[in-house]
């Protein structure tokens, strides 16, 4: 990094050690303008790999910081591939233009093109800062909050008599529940692979963190034949009351379930809690089942929002490794500033959903020209490339491509990140 022109000690930027994580953190929550709690805080130091950190020293002061996780992220097909997961970016109030974040970004995208890993990805609390760097909005997210006096849940007879819901403690319950949560990774594009000590995020609970809610409370929907957990869903309630009567609150946490008819039982069973009016889901798909459930849609009060930035580390390894919904035969002329060595032009063949991809450097003209920003966004399916062009972010050179390759991209299952890093 260059040195400030009023600073007397150059900015310099390096690996974390274990001892320097207090500080690093603190320059973190300070750059967010918040401060976590204690449980909270300590879940994100054992999750921390120290050897995928970096923090910007001004002398012996922390300003700025980036890391990474090392995850497994789902692609279409179902395919899980070695993933940067960027997470605690931030840069102190006193250290913004100076190059700090940029600094940050290009050893960190250096370092994950020397590990091999074709993707990086992000949750970004300003999204306008992270397309510069190659970062394409790749996944949106639905909250909901619904009127439970006026909804129900369409289910038959024949479901309910299948499905039997069980209370259970969240921790004793949590191992089952992941290995349900494991076996859901592959068909959704985006989600993540939890590895040892992530069990724990969902679990997390800190009581100055509840807003007055109960602490976590988890429904198990279990097969009445021989006890297989097919669904669960994890949630509080916060008690409240008008004078014409309860209008309490239940905020849904994670609904997972391995088929229609536990999801339906789930979602029913949470609408159907005494003593509570409105129900709450922050993080849902947006094309989640509960859409198609509910008796009256207007009564299901809904707000996107971004979630996942994807950006392509690797573009031949990358768009190799996941699957297409139609056959496809394209060249496309890539621009990457950041990271050049993505630049050129890639001939992408598939024979469809059921063949694998090969995608590799090529001399012949380009049929689509694109960033590899657009690249991002379509790349886990839920973003097609036909909505980029109509943006004019994507350009169609030969006749009939854009078509094709739009098709090809797109997947049936929409692509979402169930929870954040």
């Amino acid at each position: 990094m260059t040195q400030p022109a009023d600073a007397h000690e150059a900015l310099s930027l390096r690996p974390l050690a274990a001892a320097d994580w207090d500080a690093w953190y603190d320059a973190l929550e300070v750059a967010f303008g918040e401060t976590e709690s204690p449980e909270r805080r300590a879940l994100w130091r054992t999750l921390t790999e120290v050897d995928r950190s970096l923090g910007v020293w001004d002398g012996s002061t922390a300003v700025g910081s980036a890391g990474a996780f090392s995850f497994r992220m789902s692609v279409p097909g179902g395919a899980l591939l070695s993933t940067a997961g960027v997470t605690m970016v931030g840069v102190l109030p006193t250290h913004r233009r100076r190059g700090v974040l940029t600094a940050l970004m290009r050893h960190q995208l250096d370092e994950v093109h020397e590990r091999g890993e074709s993707l990086a990805v992000l949750t970004a609390s300003q999204p306008a800062i992270y397309g510069r760097y190659g970062y394409g909005l790749a996944t949106w997210q639905l909250a909901v909050r619904i009127d439970r006096a006026r909804v129900r849940v369409v289910r038959t007879g024949a479901q309910d008599d299948r499905i039997r819901l069980r209370l259970a403690d969240p921790a004793r319950a949590s191992a089952a529940c992941e290995r349900l949560y494991a076996r859901r990774v592959p068909l959704r594009p985006g989600m993540l692979a939890r590895g040892s000590g992530w069990e724990r995020l969902p679990l997390l609970d800190a009581p100055d963190e509840r807003d007055g809610h109960t602490a976590l409370q988890c429904v198990l929907a279990e097969d009445r034949r021989d006890g297989e957990l097919l669904g669960y869903a994890r949630y509080s309630v916060r008690a409240a009351w008008q004078h014409t009567g309860p209008a309490g609150q239940v905020r849904v946490r994670e609904v997972t379930a391995a088929d229609p008819e536990a999801a339906a039982a789930l979602w029913g069973y949470l609408l159907e809690l005494d003593l509570t009016e409105t129900v709450e889901a922050a993080n849902l798909p947006v094309d989640d089942p509960l859409l198609h459930l509910v008796s009256d849609p207007r009564r299901l009060s809904s707000q996107l929002s971004d979630s996942l930035f994807v950006r392509l580390v690797e573009v031949g390894d990358a768009l190799g490794s996941r699957r297409y919904s139609a056959p496809v035969d394209v060249v496309l002329a890539v621009t990457d500033e950041f990271c050049p060595w993505n630049a050129g032009h890639w001939r992408l063949r598939s024979a469809g959903r059921q063949a694998g991809a090969v995608c590799e450097p090529t001399d012949a003209p380009a049929d689509l020209a694109l960033s590899v920003r657009e690249l991002g966004s379509a790349y886990l399916g839920g973003r097609t490339l036909a909505a980029l062009a109509g943006a004019g972010l994507v350009r169609e050179l030969r006749p009939g491509a854009l078509a094709e390759a739009s098709a090809a991209f797109a997947w049936d299952v929409a692509p979402w990140l169930p929870h954040g890093f």
